[in-house]
């Protein structure tokens, strides 16, 4: 057996391992790098970690460092509640909200599935709360984390530009960007319609005893002739009613209604009780988020090299906010992206991607070959890391793109899509942390039309995005 199959076949044991035992796939990919690296390619400590992204470790660091402290200052929760109340009642426009707000954390540096974590809960309460189907809620929520992913200063969208960088590849980052919010905005688009849409459009605007304003923390009173509220004990489904005799219960509620949105404990309210108030905290991580978009995008800095600087201005002002912060940094992601890079440089260093590359372009169907990749990174993702997925993908597909007669900007777009839209599945971080944030509601079932969903995704989007981005042979 060749060097280069069997470094391929431990690529292939290291997914399925990493899927079925839930180890680390970074950690996986280092024991990789190091036996592979040492037994088969022959190469020192050296030769192994030069494969180590420096760079990409920073960014990861910094920006998950800066958005660790948004998250423990409660600029998250500010940002929450303020872009809840633009909705002003309009039950339609709440999945649209949290759809945007997502989209706009993982576009400035949040990691996707800490952005789901965030947002999932409020937004499955109120799915709950005002009759809103939990499938489409959940699903504009990765979606939404999905749409504003490959950003020029987003985790996804500095770990794909970079390896489009270290392997030479023609690459346009805002065509990147703009190919992943077109897609996840015409799939929401597409599910909102589907899944209740136009009826949450004809409710209108939800009344004041429903609630008021949306994002009011406190709980809405009961109305009826009883003493009950929405927070009771009822049990029924649909319109149930509380057991002090009135009608407390939103509409759709399954008894006990959560609040829409509440203010954590221990945090300071604003002077309506709606949310936490606009602290010098707060605001300076505003600012600082600001700041690292225009240092980025206008002056071109270093992401990570500037989150870090801002981040650490931030814990110097407000130690007690960010004490916790490095510990919330995100340490998995970090290990599982530069374990797969590390050993992705040994692949390189061996002259695997070289291989393989020449093997899929030996199928003598270029098309047909880039389709073959899409679906591949698409199957893949939806049990295994969308990160570690595109890590290996892009370099195997180097040699194939280097002869021509596919596009690499389409084709990294089209490969970055097809395995980051598949993230709804149950089996996925995203996916999963939707089923576990829905209240109340049957979790097998939920669990199958996720599964459902997810699977129609992976038979139907990677060719869509096929026929749009590599067909027409943009780069």
């Amino acid at each position: 057996m060749s060097p280069e199959l069997i470094s391929i076949l431990v690529l292939v044991v290291v997914f399925v391992i990493a899927t079925t035992r839930s180890v680390n796939m970074g950690a996986l990919a280092f024991a990789a790098a190091f036996g592979v690296g040492t037994l088969v390619a022959d190469l020192d400590a050296d030769g192994i970690f030069a494969g180590f992204p420096g760079d990409l470790f920073v960014v990861l660091v910094g920006v998950t460092y800066l958005f660790a402290i948004a998250r423990a200052n409660g600029t998250t929760d500010w940002l929450v509640h303020a872009a809840v109340r633009l909705v002003r009642g309009r039950v339609a426009l709440i999945p649209w909200v949290m759809f945007a707000l997502t989209g706009a954390l993982t576009a400035i540096g949040a990691v996707s599935p800490a952005a789901v974590a965030i947002v999932a809960p409020i937004a499955l309460s109120f799915a709950t709360r005002y009759a809103i189907s939990p499938l489409l809620m959940g699903t504009m929520v990765v979606h939404g984390a999905q749409a504003g992913g490959f950003s020029p200063i987003s985790i996804y969208g500095s770990i794909v530009n970079g390896i489009v960088e270290r392997e030479g590849l023609p690459g346009s980052e805002v065509t990147l960007f703009l190919a992943s919010l077109i897609a996840n905005l015409v799939i929401a688009s597409v599910l909102f319609v589907l899944f209740g849409g136009r009826k949450l459009w004809a409710r209108g605007s939800v009344a004041p005893e429903d609630g008021g304003a949306v994002g009011k923390g406190a709980e809405p009173t009961d109305t009826g002739g009883g003493t009950g509220t929405s927070g009771g004990t009822g049990t029924g489904t649909g319109g149930g009613t509380s057991t002090g005799g009135g009608t407390g219960t939103a509409p759709g509620a399954a008894g006990t209604a959560p609040t829409a949105v509440a203010v954590r404990p221990g945090q300071d309210a604003d002077a309506t009780g709606s949310g936490p108030r606009l602290t010098p905290a707060r605001a300076a991580t505003l600012v600082a988020l600001v700041a690292l978009v225009v240092a980025v995008l206008g002056f071109d800095l270093d992401a990570g090299l500037t989150a870090v600087s801002l981040a650490v201005v931030l814990s110097t002002a407000w130690p007690d906010d960010s004490r916790r912060a490095v510990g919330e940094i995100a340490w998995s992601t970090v290990l599982l992206i530069c374990g797969v890079l590390t050993y992705v440089g040994v692949l390189e260093e061996m002259g695997t991607i070289t291989w393989a590359g020449e093997g899929v372009g030996g199928i003598g169907v270029p098309l047909l070959a880039a389709m073959l990749l899409c679906y591949i990174g698409a199957i893949v993702s939806a049990f295994a890391s969308s990160v570690g997925i595109m890590g290996a993908l892009i370099p195997l597909a180097v040699p194939f793109l280097a002869q021509g007669e596919i596009g690499a900007v389409g084709m990294v777009a089209a490969l970055a899509v097809s395995a980051t839209v598949v993230d709804v599945s149950p089996f996925s971080t995203n996916g999963a942390l939707v089923l576990a944030a829905a209240p109340e509601v049957d979790r097998e079932r939920f669990f199958r039309q996720l599964m459902v969903y997810g699977g129609i995704v992976v038979a139907v989007v990677p060719a869509l995005a096929w026929l749009v981005l590599v067909v027409p042979g943009f780069g």
